[in-house]
């Protein structure tokens, strides 16, 4: 064989060596890009026996699923249908540089209005498991919303048993009237908003309303296996409790973090919130079909939802034996409406999964430390009109009371292009300018004051920021979220918080990592995040009706030093006011 043929072969045996070694390794992790179209639009939807026009994106109620994998770029395109406004919220993405696609109006970027469209781009960045998305402009996330399921990359497990098949539940509420017209109302006469007329599981009622026996969800399991339940929380206004009747849930994810796993019979979940749980299904058939239900909780004065809803698991019957027989249907047993020692024992079970390459560190020491208080108040009665709130006065609420007013441009925009003049002011303060006893006899004046300020904060800033519920109007829970940012919860409690006591009971080591957490009805959070992604970003209470009334506030992180540190420009299509 000739010197040629033999360099010919050795060519080939080469390659064939590095073809085979290529195969052996893992497989690369090839980010994609997802498109998604979203029409909103309107439907005629009927629940209670009551058909009305739905505003929904493509027609669906929940909306349509966002899937991803870690590292994905996800591009949706929003065409609005109908006559309202509407915005679209990536809730709990974190938006690192594309703070132009978060969605709050009037904040982060003016509506999309009818005939109009805005295409909404972002990259998944170092998050796995559930949140969702959902309308950002008045009530319209009563029937504008949907699971965002953010998948492993490919070459990664689950740090827990590959569960049998996945299932996203997410709790809403249901108006046998537009939501609209119920907040416009409320926020005219001053009073509190009309309530929902019933609670839903994946859209359906369920069998404890009249008219509705037939609207139930129900998910079909097979014994023995494990089943992953995506829990969403896309209620407008309520907290709300979950349990599976005769069934243990393992708690493994919440706001798209992993978590320490453990045990419980009844999870609280908060709008906002997203809960992964491990459902393991009996090893045999149990001849009996179990209730999911959920309902309120609740610690205000004034009037909500007191129901429950429920759905239905159904064991899949053997094939060998045919069951004529009505099988008994179990119930679980909620906590009362106002239990607050079980939400308080249930938060507290949350910590990071620090065995994990995936876990963010917790600011260890804070640059800036900020106390808030956040709860209601009242705004005066326009003269010659009467009002429903409290001694004659219209509801409202505030962050160190100052009541949040939307500007009729948006933040991000005027801050880009140094127009803010006029728009908003960069003095919010601090801590409350007036100190009281907060959890204790409220003071006589209630009255709020009302602006549009943002707290502004330099590049990779480190943030304390203790949030106080006020017992002005009477104490509640609120659960507050932030925008662009997940925060570590180190500290809570009930009473006033001591800032000579309480910080020595912190839990830097592994503190639950979220994007929405409740402040205590007559109590305290303490928070700590870093402020490393440029933009304006709001923070709100996620009871919609308090964010209309104006629990809510702005913070403005300034660009970094390097490009990588600094917001783009904003795009092309980027809707006007």
């Amino acid at each position: 064989m000739g010197d040629c043929c033999r360099s010919w072969l050795l060519a080939i045996a080469v390659l064939l060596l590095q073809v085979n070694f290529l195969l052996l390794l893992p497989e690369p992790t090839m980010a994609r890009t997802r498109h998604y179209t979203f029409n909103i639009v309107y439907k005629n939807i009927t629940r209670l026996c009551n058909t009305r026009s739905v505003v929904t994106v493509n027609g669906q109620l929940p909306g349509p699923r966002l899937v991803a994998r870690v590292g994905d770029r996800v591009v949706v395109k929003v065409v609005n249908h109908v006559s309202y406004n509407v915005s679209i919220h990536w809730h709990g993405v974190r938006q690192l540089r594309s703070c132009w696609y978060d969605g709050p109006a009037y904040v982060a970027q003016c509506p999309i209005q009818n005939g109009q469209s805005y295409t909404y781009n972002f990259t998944i960045t170092g998050q796995r498991g559930t949140l969702l998305w959902h309308a950002h402009l008045s009530w319209l996330r009563a029937s504008i919303y949907g699971p965002i399921i953010i998948l492993p990359s490919r070459n990664e497990t689950y740090p827990f048993e590959k569960p049998y098949k996945e299932v996203p539940i997410l709790l809403g509420e249901w108006f046998n009237v537009d939501p609209e017209a119920v907040i416009a109302q409320a926020l005219q006469n001053g009073g509190a908003p009309n309530i929902s007329d019933a609670y839903t599981i994946n859209g359906f009622p369920g069998p404890f309303y009249n008219c509705s026996s037939q609207e139930t969800f129900k998910l079909k399991v097979k014994p023995g296996k494990t089943y992953l339940l995506r829990l969403i929380n896309a209620a407008l206004n309520e907290e709300l409790f979950f349990s599976i009747a005769n069934h243990t849930l393992t708690v493994v994810e919440a706001d798209a973090v992993y978590v320490k796993p453990f045990d419980t019979d009844t999870l609280l979940i908060t709008p906002g919130q997203t809960t992964n749980v491990l459902l393991k299904t009996r090893p045999h058939f149990p001849n009996a079909t179990f209730l999911m239900e959920t309902g309120p909780y609740f610690t205000g004065r004034g009037a909500f939802d007191n129901t429950s809803t429920a759905g239905i698991l159904e064991y899949k019957q053997p094939s060998s034996s045919v069951h004529l027989k009505k099988l008994p249907t179990l119930k679980p047993t909620l906590p009362s409406f106002n239990s607050t020692s079980f939400v308080a024992n249930f938060t507290r079970k949350f910590f990071s999964l620090t065995n994990t390459n995936l876990t963010a560190t917790v600011p260890q020491s804070v640059d800036r430390k900020f106390f808030f208080t956040v709860g209601l108040g009242s705004n005066p009665c326009d003269q010659n009109t009467s009002c429903q709130g409290p001694n004659g006065t219209k509801f409202a609420a505030s962050v160190n009371n100052i009541s949040f007013a939307l500007p009729t441009v948006a933040l991000l925009q005027s801050y880009f292009f140094g127009k803010s003049n006029g728009v908003f002011t960069s003095d919010f303060p601090q801590n409350p300018l007036m100190p009281f006893n907060y959890t204790g006899n409220p003071p006589n004046n209630t009255m709020v004051t009302n602006g549009t300020k943002a707290m502004v904060l330099h590049f990779n800033t480190s943030v304390e920021v203790v949030l106080q519920d006020t017992s002005i109007l009477g104490s509640e829970s609120h659960p507050l979220h932030l925008h662009g940012f997940n925060f570590f919860v180190v500290g809570q409690g009930f009473g006033n918080y001591d800032p000579d006591k309480d910080p020595a009971n912190y839990n830097l080591v592994n503190p639950v990592e979220r994007n929405t957490a409740g402040v205590p009805a007559g109590g305290w959070i303490a928070i700590r995040f870093l402020a490393d992604n440029p933009g304006v970003w709001l923070m709100h209470c996620h009871l919609d009706v308090h964010t209309s009334w104006g629990l809510r506030m702005a913070w403005v992180v300034l660009d970094g030093p390097q490009p990588n540190q600094k917001l783009p420009p904003p795009p092309s299509d980027l809707p006007q006011c």
